[in-house]
């Protein structure tokens, strides 16, 4: 049986303890004048449900960082088990540098703001930023959400302990 251990709190503790938080899996998208794209986080959580509000933490060297304020949209779209495979692309990982070659495997619409819907997500909330906080090395956007779709019921995924894992509904 592992002991329980109080560590020192460095960065690497710190990246080390998250691990150990379990959060759904998000492709984060946007679409306007700064251009189309998205990357994967996992960094979101409801704020308020009046008026309905998300928060996403984006690292500020994220190359969707800057596209995201010019659009001032974002649209965060929650992966089901059988959408995994886009975790990776949309983090930048293998062959799908660029943002246009991401988007291209998946089918995607739009709802109320133009930013890019996931179809068949397990659900989507269509966003506008309302505000924004930098924190250390990121920027936490405050979302006022404008649409949902709400996906069939299909198995979650979720990040935990840096592999993912199906959530089976009940």
């Amino acid at each position: 049986m592992e002991q329980e251990t109080v560590v020192p709190v460095t960065r690497t503790a710190f990246r080390e303890a998250m691990a150990r938080l379990g959060a759904a899996v998000n492709v984060i998208t946007t679409d306007g004048p700064g251009g189309r794209c998205g990357f994967t986080a996992s960094a979101v959580c409801s704020v308020t449900d009046d008026p309905p509000t998300l928060l996403v933490c984006v690292n500020r060297g994220n190359d969707s960082h800057d596209p995201l304020i010019a659009n001032g949209v974002v649209c965060v779209n929650t992966l089901t088990h059988g959408q995994q495979n886009l975790s990776p692309v949309f983090a930048g990982l293998g062959e799908a540098d660029s943002h246009a070659a991401r988007f291209g495997h998946a089918d995607w619409d739009t709802l109320a703001t133009g930013a890019p819907v996931l179809l068949d997500a397990a659900v989507s909330f269509d966003c506008r930023i309302a505000q924004r906080v930098e924190v250390g090395t990121h920027t936490v956007f405050f979302c006022t959400v404008e649409a949902i779709r709400v996906g069939a019921v299909h198995e979650g995924l979720i990040y935990y302990g840096r592999h993912y894992h199906r959530v089976a509904p009940p």
